[in-house]
């Protein structure tokens, strides 16, 4: 064999090798997008989802992820939300029945209805689960381990609480929970309505990728850590991006339900780099926003170097 052929599958071998490892790479995959209602959102006969009532693929779940591994069969879920049914069976068919129906474990954020509900799925009426590890914070730990029916899901071993400690950017490494495989996952504590919990936001961290993720927040400027700074220091930060503007619930106060806007965080975000910029991944959609469906709105974000989050999309 001459050496120019030699050379020449010895660049075929490694652009397969670099192919297949990344095939092979963990990675996240949006399974919801919307805000703890969902879209269309109930008793809502508004412009915004009367269309959507009619058409099931415009629909949309309420916010959550999945952490898959590859290498090992391995996934994890983030959220487990009120469309949690539909959700793993969506997760089965985007993965071709490759991994096991019911996650390895939940991480959840707080306990607002969008976020820890669908547990109650794990219960003896519907999968009758088996010591699902679910990671918290310790507040929601609590939470669920003394007050009904969560408890419940404890008491009969549907579900194992695993309390997390608050993670603190750039520090406190010890925080981390070991997924194994070079998987990591942190819990910041982020400022937001608390009524039974504290709330988390989410720092997944792979051989290959760094990902943030913060559904729920009040405002960037109340949390002591600099969401620049935090976002500068992965590769994707999925956010809170509730209302686009003021104008998505002209009826109502936003001060009563605080978000930071879109408009306000791309405003926040304007004099950064546009690498910067690129990582940022708008998420948590009320149903009145118009990034759900408004492809002026979406074309605005994406011009000014801004992503949002697509349902089903792997990242």
């Amino acid at each position: 064999m001459s050496k120019k052929i030699t050379h020449i599958c010895i660049i075929l071998l490694l652009t397969f090798n670099a192919s297949a490892q990344k095939a092979d790479a963990p990675h996240i995959i949006v399974l919801g997008v919307a805000q703890d209602g969902g879209y269309p959102h109930m008793g809502c006969s508004r412009q915004c989802c009367s269309r959507t009532w009619k058409n099931e693929g415009l629909r949309r779940y309420v916010v959550s992820l999945a952490l898959v591994n590859p290498a090992t069969k391995q996934w994890w879920l983030f959220e487990a939300t009120p469309d949690i049914k539909e959700q793993l069976q969506y997760f089965k068919q985007l993965t071709n029945g490759d991994y096991n129906f019911l996650p390895d474990g939940i991480f959840i954020t707080h306990a607002h209805m969008g976020h820890y509900t669908g547990l109650m799925h794990l219960g003896k009426e519907v999968m009758s689960t088996h010591e699902v590890p679910v990671y918290t914070l310790p507040k929601l730990k609590k939470y669920l381990e003394t007050n009904g029916p969560w408890s419940q899901l404890v008491n009969i071993h549907n579900i194992v609480t695993v309390g997390m400690m608050e993670y603190k950017h750039g520090d406190n490494n010890d925080a981390a929970v070991t997924l194994g495989s070079g998987i990591n996952v942190f819990a910041y504590r982020v400022p937001h309505r608390d009524e039974y919990s504290e709330t988390a936001g989410f720092r997944i961290e792979t051989p290959n990728k760094k990902y943030l993720f913060i559904p729920d927040i009040n405002k960037w400027a109340l949390w002591k850590t600099s969401i620049i700074e935090v976002t500068k220091s992965v590769d994707v930060a999925l956010v809170d991006a509730t209302f686009y503007d003021q104008n998505d619930l002209p009826a109502r106060n936003l001060a009563n339900v605080p978000h930071p806007l879109v408009t306000e965080t791309m405003k926040l975000f304007e004099k950064e780099t546009a690498e910067t910029k690129a990582k940022v991944r708008l998420i948590h959609f009320n149903h009145t926003n118009p990034l759900l469906w408004d492809k002026t709105k979406q074309k605005t974000v994406k011009d000014a170097g801004f992503n949002y989050a697509k349902q089903g999309e792997k990242i």
